[in-house]
């Protein structure tokens, strides 16, 4: 049962894939059958393919330094031989250790911050729901107080998945809701604590200030809590979305990002440039609307799914 459902989510995954595959790979491929040798315009090819795919620059330069070094070291002739020793350069770009899920089995506050609009409160909700179908008892915060909607849309999810929620009023304090939310969390023995933050960037001062107060509160109120930051980004904004989480890296100790919207887009391989530049693990996709969609990240499957030929689904 768990190796069919295993199998269900790599075809969502190669499926969810597919945009940023004809994006990336097809260009790569018709390189890899287009060059009769391996030469500098060879390496130039693959680069810009790559770089326009999203792998990122700096992503891209050290795959394609460490390609070079394996068919020298490999005495490869042929382009086409490159495919799997690039397949196994990006992973070996993408491995940032074993990415834990330890809040999962502790008792733990989870932060999720991001921009407005990249499926932050719905990411939660659908975490919510896949930690209550592991049996755990699951308290949601509805932090983020400045958006109309997010409060009414949590309480969808809550209600969806058999969660509680604090909320506070439109406006209110968001720091109040956290202290709140904790207060609950202990009382009631629960597992996970979710937060939901506010997703203002535009003045980073004040978000910075509001999630330190919140993390005090935490600090102070619940210091035996294990603690996971996790930035939500959108990925069919690409390069944006590597600003973003650089920018929030620089206000908040992130511990992993979750990328939402991947069945959307052909730029997929930003989740290449993620885990390589800046060696925080992706740890969960969307690529779909459903709970179910909300999937642990594993780079090697994901790769896979990546450069997946139609026969292998």
């Amino acid at each position: 049962m768990a190796e069919e459902k295993k199998g269900g989510f790599f075809s969502r995954l190669v499926s969810g894939l597919t945009k940023t595959r004809d994006n990336i790979v097809s260009g790569m491929d018709s390189i890899f059958h287009g060059f009769t040798h391996i030469d500098d315009d060879f390496y130039e090819e693959l680069e810009e393919v790559m770089i326009m795919g999203d792998l990122g620059v700096q992503a891209t330069y050290d795959i394609l330094d460490d390609l070079k070094e394996k068919v020298k070291e490999r005495h490869i002739k042929e382009p086409a031989d490159c495919r799997e020793i690039l397949i196994e350069s990006i992973k070996e770009q993408m491995d940032v250790g074993e990415t834990a899920y330890e809040f999962e089995d502790k008792t733990s506050v989870v932060m999720m911050i991001g921009v407005n609009g990249v499926g932050k409160t719905t990411t939660i909700g659908k975490l919510a729901g896949k930690l209550r179908a592991q049996n755990k008892k699951v308290v949601l915060a509805a932090a983020d107080t400045f958006r109309a909607a997010a409060g009414e849309q949590l309480k969808e999810w809550a209600n969806r998945s058999q969660a509680e929620l604090i909320g506070g009023q439109e406006g209110s304090d968001p720091a109040s809701v956290v202290f709140d939310a904790v207060a609950a969390a202990k009382a009631r023995h629960a597992d996970v604590l979710l937060c939901d933050t506010a997703g203002r960037l535009h003045n980073k001062k004040n978000l910075m200030e509001e999630l330190r107060k919140m993390n005090r509160i935490i600090d102070r109120e619940f210091p035996e809590a294990y603690r996971e930051t996790l930035v939500v980004l959108d990925a069919t904004t690409g390069q944006n979305a590597l600003q973003q989480a650089k920018d929030f890296n620089d206000v908040a100790d992130i511990t992993g990002i979750v990328l939402t919207k991947m069945d959307g887009t052909a730029k997929g391989g930003i989740a290449v440039a993620i885990q390589a530049e800046l060696g925080i693990p992706v740890k969960y996709i969307g690529v779909g609307e459903t709970i179910d969609d909300l999937q642990k990240f594993d780079a090697d499957a994901f790769v896979n799914a990546l450069f997946a030929k139609e026969d292998e689904n």
